[in-house]
C-alpha cells in the first residue's frame, strides 16, 4: 500500500485527500436585502418639480446653469439612496435636461441583473424644459 506522499509515479507527488469530515460544507443561503424602489420613486417625483419647476432654458452663455442642475440633482439623488439603503448595493444616477422644443420624449430602461437590483426613473417636464432621471442600484457580492 502506498502513502499519499509517496511517488507513486513519475509524475511527482500526491496531494493527500481531504477526509469529506474535513471539507468544507456549504453555506446556508442567506437572504438578500432588496432595495426600496418605491420609496425612492417617491423621492424623485417630488424632488424634480421642487427642483425645476420655476426653471427656465437658459441663454446660450448660461448654459453652465443645466450642468449645475443635473450634477445637483445627480448628487442629492445618490445621497438619498445611501440613506434608503447604506451598504450592499452601487448606485448610478443618470440625469438629463433638454430644451423643450415641443417634441415628444421617453425613458425606458430595464434591469435584468438580480433580483436584488432595480432601476427607478421620472421624467419632469416644463413650458421650457424637459429631465430625465434614471437611477439604478445593483447588488454587490
Amino acid at each position: 500500500m502506498s502513502s499519499p506522499l509517496i511517488p507513486s509515479s513519475s509524475s511527482g507527488l500526491r496531494s493527500p485527500q481531504t477526509p469529506r469530515s474535513l471539507a468544507p460544507s456549504p453555506l446556508p443561503p442567506t437572504p438578500r436585502s432588496t432595495f426600496d424602489a418605491d420609496l425612492l420613486r417617491t423621492y424623485l417625483k417630488k424632488l424634480l418639480p421642487s427642483r425645476l419647476q420655476a426653471a427656465s432654458w437658459p441663454e446660450p452663455k448660461d448654459r453652465d446653469r443645466v450642468k449645475m442642475w443635473m450634477k445637483d440633482i445627480g448628487e442629492t439623488v445618490k445621497k438619498r439612496m445611501l440613506e434608503i439603503q447604506p451598504t450592499g448595493f452601487k448606485y448610478i444616477v443618470l440625469t438629463q435636461i433638454n430644451e423643450n422644443l415641443g417634441q415628444g420624449g421617453r425613458a425606458d430602461m430595464a434591469c435584468h441583473w438580480e433580483d436584488s437590483d432595480i432601476v427607478a426613473q421620472e421624467v419632469f417636464v416644463n413650458k421650457s424644459l424637459i429631465c430625465i432621471c434614471i437611477t439604478f442600484a445593483v447588488r454587490t457580492l
